[in-house]
């Protein structure tokens, strides 16, 4: 327990070094639904595609939802926090890896966010490209007992 509480007071220190996941975090991470154009909501395909996501996510272990409060990423997280009874935790769009890094440390959370910031994610945990940006990608980042990260693609 003390190992997971280091971990996540390392993660959530700005300007302390790089920012990993702690030991047993599952952290998925996917843009959010379609829109049209300068739409800020989303679309009809962007609307089925958030109930997708509740289906991609079925069997899966959740313990938090993160979003910025954006609406159209409210939008896709809210079919998903209904269907596991979570609330929707809204977090800043700018620089969110170290805070969510700390926030899911040990558990099972999802961030719906938008390019910029998944990007920021990315480049920030070093993770491998290519860097999941296209609607109806999911990445799932799972680190084990031991701190060793996977990261998995797939698409809904």
């Amino acid at each position: 327990m003390l190992g997971l509480v280091s971990a996540a007071l390392l993660a959530g220190c700005a300007g302390g070094g790089p920012v990993r996941l702690a030991a047993d975090t599952t952290l998925y991470i996917t843009r959010h639904g379609d829109r049209s154009g300068s739409d800020e909501l989303l679309n009809e395909q962007g609307q089925a595609r958030a109930r997708a996501l509740v289906a991609a996510l079925e069997g899966e272990p959740l313990d938090a939802i993160y979003s910025p409060g954006i609406q159209r990423n409210l939008d896709t997280a809210a079919p998903l926090a209904e269907a596991r009874g979570l609330t929707i935790e809204r977090r800043p769009q700018e620089a969110p890896t170290a805070r969510l890094a700390s926030e899911a440390a040990g558990r099972a959370a999802i961030w719906i966010g938008n390019k910029g910031n998944i990007a920021e994610i990315w480049e920030v945990l070093g993770l491998p490209e290519p860097v999941g940006l296209e609607y109806g990608d999911l990445t799932v980042l799972r680190t084990d007992d031991a701190g060793r990260m996977s990261v998995e693609r797939r698409r809904y």
